[in-house]
Formats: structure tokens, sequence, C-alpha cells
């Protein structure tokens, strides 16, 4: 019996440490476009296509069970592995953590798409982009916006997979990030706006606090929504003890 745990989140990392030492035989997925975690595990890199896709793979090394333990916004993966998990008949868990919620003195808009969020910051003076890999569809609205005079500013952990509008800075980063080194550069880039992913975690929440120090409003991209699943969670000891118990139980 084997776990396959799809990973790229701190708490992926913290799983697979865990359910290792709990005697769960598991197998650990990442895109390793980031950096790739020290694990005694077993490990994956670069996804399942070269295997003949998810289903071959899980069939090929005998997985009895799937974890997604991926980003909130990995869409595509989450979706792939409830599709594989019901094609092979096999359970699929998910575990994301909580989002973040708003606090007194936030000013934040929630936007369900990039399209609604890009005509609300039109007027916007300078804005810092900290939601992940633009979309290639945003480029252009945001080519006329830099045109007309807007600054902007975007922060990935990964370089751009899109060509930038000619005046928009990079910054190259990883988290965690602390609270007077965001407020340091969105003050430094006189930021009227930021563009945000409800990622959850400590890594990046400092730009929260910090927009909500300096009166910043925030703009948010909800998270999407997902297939169900079989079992979700948002607590990792709970995860941790359901899915050890179902592997050192299982006749």
């Amino acid at each position: 019996m084997t776990l396959l745990l799809l990973g790229g989140t701190n708490e992926a990392k913290q799983l697979a440490a865990s359910l290792h030492k709990l005697n769960v035989k598991l197998i650990y997925s990442i895109a390793g476009l980031v950096r790739i975690p020290k694990l005694e595990c077993e490990m994956v890199i670069g996804g399942f296509s070269r295997f003949g896709g998810l289903d071959s793979f899980i069939k090929e090394n005998n997985i009895s069970a799937i974890l997604d333990v991926t980003h909130p916004y990995a869409q595509n993966m989450s979706h792939q592995a409830v599709v594989s998990s019901n094609n092979v008949k096999i359970p699929c868990w998910r575990f994301h953590r909580h989002p973040w919620q708003v606090e007194s003195g936030d000013d934040w808009q929630m936007f369900e798409s990039w399209q609604a969020l890009l005509l609300a910051i039109k007027g916007k003076k300078s804005v810092f982009f900290s939601a992940g890999q633009l979309p290639v569809n945003t480029i252009n609205v945001l080519n006329q916006y830099a045109k007309d005079g807007q600054k902007q500013l975007l922060r990935t952990a990964v370089d751009s997979t899109v060509s930038l509008p000619g005046d928009m800075k990079f910054i190259k980063g990883i988290g965690p990030f602390d609270q007077q080194s965001e407020m340091d550069l969105l003050v430094k880039n006189s930021v009227d706006c930021l563009v945000s992913k409800n990622s959850g975690g400590t890594s990046t929440q400092q730009k929260i606090v910090a927009a909500r120090e300096l009166g910043v409003p925030v703009y948010m991209l909800q998270r999407p929504m997902l297939e169900s699943c079989n079992k979700e969670f948002n607590e990792i000891k709970a995860c941790e003890a359901f899915v050890s118990h179902w592997f050192n139980n299982k006749d």
C-alpha cells in the first residue's frame, strides 16, 4: 500500500515527513519549480506526463490513496487528482490550510476572476502584484494601464512565465517575509493597491498585515471552487491521524 502525496507547500512537506515516520509508505510529488525539499521518502519531481499521465502512474506504482496538499489555487492538479482517483477507484483526500480572515482595519475587495479584478484596478496609480504568475490574458490590459501611467510591481517565487509590460518592476522572492520589509516595500513604491490570492499560511501573510497598517486596500482573488473529494482537512494533526490510521489499519 502506497500513498501518493501531491505536494508543493510547507504543509505538504510537514505531512510527508510525519507520515513517513508513522510508517506510511508514500511517494511525494512536486513540480520542483521553486525548491525541492529534503525528505526521506520516495519523490517524483516534474509531474506525471512522462509516465503517461496520473492514471498510469497510479496503476504502475500500486497507489492506494491520494492526498492532495497542493496550493489552494492549484486548481488543475486538484481537479486531476479527483478525476484520476475516480477512474482507478481509490480515495482522494485533500488538505488546504485555512484562508486568511478579514480583521479590523483591513480594506479588502473580493474578486472571482482576473477579468473583474483588472477592471477594478484601472484607476490605481501604483499596484503591487503578489498573486503568483500573471495569466497571459492579463498582459495586454496591464500594458495599456502602464501606458496610461500606472506603476506596476510584480513579485513571484520564480521567473515570470510571460513577457511582462515594459515598465513593470519584477522582484524574485521566496517567503517568509517579515512585516517591516513588506511595509518598506509598499512605502518605497508608493503602493495604493495590493493584488493577492487568499493563500493562507504564514509565509506571505505579512504583506496583508503591512497593507492593514498602511491603509492600503487589498484586491483579493477568491479561492477557486474544487470538485468534492472523499475527505477534506485544514488541520495538519487531524489529517496526519486519519491517514496514518487508514494505512496502518487497512486489511
